[in-house]
C-alpha cells in the first residue's frame, strides 16, 4: 500500500472512531437543554378569583368508558379551588 492511500485509510478510521463521541456529547447536551428549559404553567381559574391563598383541589378516580375496541379502563380528574 503506498503512503497516501494509507495516510488516507488512517484519517477515515480516526474519522470512524470519533464520530459517536461527538453524537454521545450532542445528545446529552440536548436532554441537558431540553430539562433546562422546561415550560412554567401557570393555572387560575376561569371565572371568579378566589382569592391569594386559594388551593386547587383535584380527584382522580378510573372510569370504564365504552370504545369502539371494547370496554376500557380511563383516568378522570375532577379540580375545584378552595
Amino acid at each position: 500500500m503506498n503512503r497516501p492511500a494509507f495516510a488516507a485509510l488512517l484519517a477515515l478510521a480516526a474519522m470512524l472512531v470519533a464520530t459517536p463521541t461527538a453524537t454521545a456529547q450532542t445528545a446529552s447536551a440536548q436532554e441537558s437543554f431540553a430539562q433546562s428549559s422546561r415550560p412554567r404553567i401557570i393555572i387560575s381559574p376561569r371565572r371568579t378569583s378566589p382569592g391569594p391563598n386559594a388551593k386547587r383541589y383535584c380527584r382522580a378516580r378510573l372510569v370504564q368508558e365504552a370504545r369502539a375496541s371494547g370496554t376500557v379502563i380511563v383516568p378522570q380528574t375532577t379540580c375545584w379551588w378552595q
